[in-house]
């Protein structure tokens, strides 16, 4: 690897960002990527915008020093609370040359594209809801578009808890469909606006109304990354492409290995990542 060369640092604040990770190593496997998880911190949707800046920024700058000149957070949370502060006040200071991305504009960008009724709904934590921040980037691309958003506090624990198949999960993805649907009956588009959200796509589907589009941000962020190195080869020759693949966590390696496995589809093994 030409020293130069770093691997993709995509960061979450815990397990969601792995179906990211998912999508993005399909999209491009030949990079190496470095994943790190800030579970020992988890949740941060709870969490204040200053708590959530100061834990995000930590953890972009360890993937900067372990070699990482291009940085996804693949987390809602983070993205909304974190991301412009970081890119706007911190980088020019830190390094000019280095990117970090968010996961919200990759979706918000095309998401106009998929509404004929131009009412568009968004599932969220609590945190990425009350940040307003998929109303405000929606209407930047797509002004004549609606935005109705429903806050799902029990669907990242049924996911982390290994219920998203049981009939416990039926009820909360049912209460909160009806929850968003009741704000408007023309929502024919549906964002899925946290990274753990994807395991539930199938049931979420099965409670929809016919015609509703579900969008999962995943896949939608690795094209956009995959056009993002097209579009600056100056930085797709700064990422290097041994097809590696290395996991940190800020809390227990043990537990995180036997969790991670629900989300990236495929068994790893995590190192510790003391803060």
């Amino acid at each position: 690897m030409n020293r130069q060369q770093g691997p993709i640092g995509v960061f979450d604040s815990g397990y969601g960002g792995l179906t990211v990770l998912k999508e993005i190593v399909k999209e491009l496997p030949q990079y190496d990527y470095i994943y790190l998880g800030d579970n020992g911190r988890a949740p941060y949707g709870i969490r204040s915008f200053e708590t959530v800046y100061h834990y995000t920024l930590e953890c972009v700058q360890h993937l900067f020093r372990m070699g990482c000149h291009l940085v996804v957070l693949a987390c809602n949370t983070a993205s909304a609370k974190a991301l412009r502060t970081i890119q706007q006040n911190d980088l020019p200071k830190i390094d000019p040359e280095r990117r970090v991305l968010g996961i919200i504009r990759p979706t918000t960008e095309i998401v106009g594209n998929h509404t004929r009724s131009r009412q568009v709904g968004i599932f969220g934590t609590s945190g990425t809801v009350n940040s307003q921040s998929y109303p405000i980037e929606i209407e930047k691309f797509f002004p004549d578009v609606q935005v109705f958003q429903q806050a799902c506090p029990m669907w990242v624990p049924l996911v982390e808890n290994n219920e998203y198949n049981s009939e416990g999960a039926d009820y909360f993805i049912n209460k909160y469909i009806r929850q968003l649907l009741v704000q408007s009956g023309d929502i024919d588009t549906i964002v899925l606006g946290c990274t753990h959200y994807p395991l539930l796509a199938d049931k979420i589907q099965e409670h929809l109304p016919p015609g509703i589009t579900l969008l999962s941000q995943g896949e939608l962020l690795a094209k956009s990354l995959a056009g993002y190195l097209r579009r600056h080869p100056e930085m797709q020759a700064k990422c290097s492409t041994g097809g590696g693949r290395t996991f940190y966590t800020t809390d227990d390696t043990e537990t995180f290995d036997r969790q991670a496995g629900i989300f990236f589809g495929d068994s790893i093994t995590s190192r510790h990542l003391a803060l």
